[in-house]
């Protein structure tokens, strides 16, 4: 199987070629069109400042690409963000594959959100045979709201979007490489979704 990791220069790449690696596979970190196009599986991974990992995406075309794949694309953490509408973050316009905005927590809480938290009311393959609810590793200071695209839930102030998906793009807002056998199997299912 091809899995291409798309690398635009936002970080956690190492740790996703690592937890592939358990699962037996290898991942090809690649700005490449026709690498990114010819690929099984794609996965947009994502550390850092929204609209300046957007500013990175629009310089390479990758942003015209990413929404356009017809494989499984699966975007983690700030990657799922970016396929978001729009975020309050930097007011990025994001690949707009998810009909959400991005917002920021609120003073109230701590920002950012790091640590282990549930994942609930899960639904689609991706979380076949994992227990709802479910721990995860996040590390985040904004949301997606829940929305029609939601497929797992996850309270911090307020309930949100853990999990997006809309037809073969899916988002996670955890860390599913940093999160031990729940993470490694989620990763393992969307391996195995054939759209």
């Amino acid at each position: 199987m091809k899995i291409a990791i798309i690398d635009y220069g936002a970080g956690n790449i190492k740790s996703i070629q690592f937890a592939l690696q358990r699962l037996g596979f290898e991942g090809v970190l690649t700005s490449n069109e026709a690498e990114i196009r010819q690929a099984d599986k794609v996965i947009f991974p994502g550390v850092g400042e929204a609209s300046s990992a957007m500013e990175k995406l629009v310089s390479s075309g990758l942003d015209k690409v990413i929404p356009t794949l017809t494989q499984p694309v699966l975007g983690i953490c700030l990657g799922m963000q970016l396929m978001c509408t729009s975020t309050e973050e930097g007011n990025a316009k994001g690949l707009g594959i998810f009909n959400v905005t991005v917002k920021r927590f609120n003073a109230a809480v701590k920002v950012p959100q790091i640590g282990w938290n549930t994942i609930s009311e899960l639904k689609s393959t991706l979380f076949n045979n994992i227990k709802d609810p479910s721990f995860m590793y996040l590390v985040h200071s904004y949301y997606a709201p829940l929305c029609d695209n939601t497929i797992a839930a996850t309270t911090y102030e307020t309930a949100y979007s853990t999990a997006l998906k809309s037809d073969n793009f899916y988002g996670v807002q955890f860390h599913p490489e940093k999160s031990g056998e729940v993470g490694a199997m989620i990763l393992s299912n969307f391996l195995k979704i054939e759209e």
